[in-house]
């Protein structure tokens, strides 16, 4: 009598079908995470590309790097200073070190447990999307804001930011900077004023004439202010430029920032239009604010005070909220500049405007691509007609 064989394949532990199928998602997570699996599309026509939402990801992380790097050692570097104390740069750089990464680890345990719950319930794959976001979290808020804060924050905005509207791509707010705006309207104690850059032990005091206010809050008293603040410091375009001043962890040192503009800009995963679009509308925003007597500092200050290069390098750019069409990222980037600058002059009580010019064109994009792409059409319909 001839066996009867089995040829229909079992399927493997976690794979769906399998005893633990319902962690497929978590398991393939991990599995996946620093390769690419064999997997390929079988019908259809698609774009077949190396470079995948992973490597895109990967490679914003790594523009990163040297903003987180720098500022670290910033972190270190504006404790010596306000203590009056002897430091090496690696001594600073490891005291930056020790008390950024509690940030991280809040950062990632938090967004990743809601993305990997999300996706278990949902059935899908877990995206890479939030590698930025986890990454870009601790730059862009003070050193010393309490852990439990920025972990409700981060929960808020990656549930009612993001998972609620689909996950990775399907957001139209950028994930990052809805928890430092959850932040700061929810805390603005801990966000705000000159006690919260710089952080200071139990037992340890600011020296005697030392302050942690940031270049933005001087410049609101004028140039000679900012040119003459405190003795902790200097003020001058250096020290913004160089990022030795007091502000979130990796906002305040532009030469790292621009390197990881380079690098976005070469690998072509950031809009360089919508950078300099940004940087546009920011000096003529400012241009007019010297022309009307808004204010006494010159234009090109505003390029390089608080988180303005910061904002327009890594999140205006952000592809899944920011303008799709090539003449919207123009139009886009221009509005995030100007409305961060006039933020700044007219409204006393926020001295930053980047996080709110950027939240404000996230919902304006798709509006802004509509009328762009509806302008074309119009335009080509009248070119069909007269022909």
């Amino acid at each position: 009598m001839e066996e009867n064989k089995n040829t229909t394949p079992q399927p493997g532990l976690f794979e769906r079908g399998g005893k633990l199928g319902f962690l497929h998602s978590t398991v393939d997570a991990f599995d996946t995470f620093l390769r690419v699996p064999g997997t390929v599309t079988r019908t259809g026509s698609h774009v077949r590309d190396a470079v995948d939402l992973k490597r895109i990801m990967i490679i914003v992380v790594i523009a990163l790097v040297p903003a987180a790097l720098f500022g670290m050692w910033n972190v270190g570097y504006q404790h010596s200073l306000a203590t009056g104390t002897e430091a090496t740069l690696l001594q600073n750089f490891w005291f930056g070190f020790l008390k950024v990464l509690p940030l991280y680890i809040v950062a990632y345990l938090v967004g990743l447990g809601i993305e990997f719950a999300s996706a278990q319930i949902r059935n899908e794959e877990v995206n890479e999307g939030y590698l930025v976001s986890g990454m870009l979290i601790p730059l862009i808020v003070p050193v010393d804001v309490p852990l439990w804060m920025l972990a409700v924050a981060v929960a808020f905005a990656v549930l009612f930011g993001k998972e609620v509207f689909g996950g990775t791509g399907m957001n139209f707010l950028n994930p990052a900077l809805l928890t430092r705006a959850f932040l700061f309207f929810s805390y603005p104690s801990k966000m705000s004023g000159s006690e919260v850059w710089i952080h200071l032990k139990n037992n340890e005091a600011l020296i005697d004439g030392a302050t942690g206010a940031t270049p933005l809050s001087f410049a609101s008293e004028g140039l000679d202010a900012l040119n003459n603040a405190g003795v902790q410091y200097g003020m001058s375009a250096w020290d913004m430029f160089a990022g030795t001043v007091p502000g979130s962890v990796g906002e305040t040192s532009v030469i790292a920032i621009l390197i990881g503009a380079v690098i976005l800009i070469w690998t072509g995963v950031a809009s360089w239009k919508i950078m300099a679009s940004s940087v546009v509308g920011a000096l003529f925003v400012g241009w007019l604010g010297n022309i009307c007597g808004a204010t006494d500092i010159p234009a090109w200050y505003q390029l390089i005070m608080g988180g303005f290069a910061f904002g327009t390098v890594f999140m205006a750019t952000d592809p899944v909220t920011s303008a799709q069409t090539e003449c919207g990222k123009w139009i886009y980037g221009f509005f995030v500049g100007a409305l961060c600058v006039v933020v700044r002059l007219f409204n006393p009580g926020y001295a930053e405007g980047m996080m709110l010019a950027i939240l404000l064109m996230n919902t304006f994009a798709p509006l802004i691509d509509h009328y762009v792409t509806s302008s074309a059409i119009s335009r080509r319909a009248k070119k069909v007609k007269i022909a």
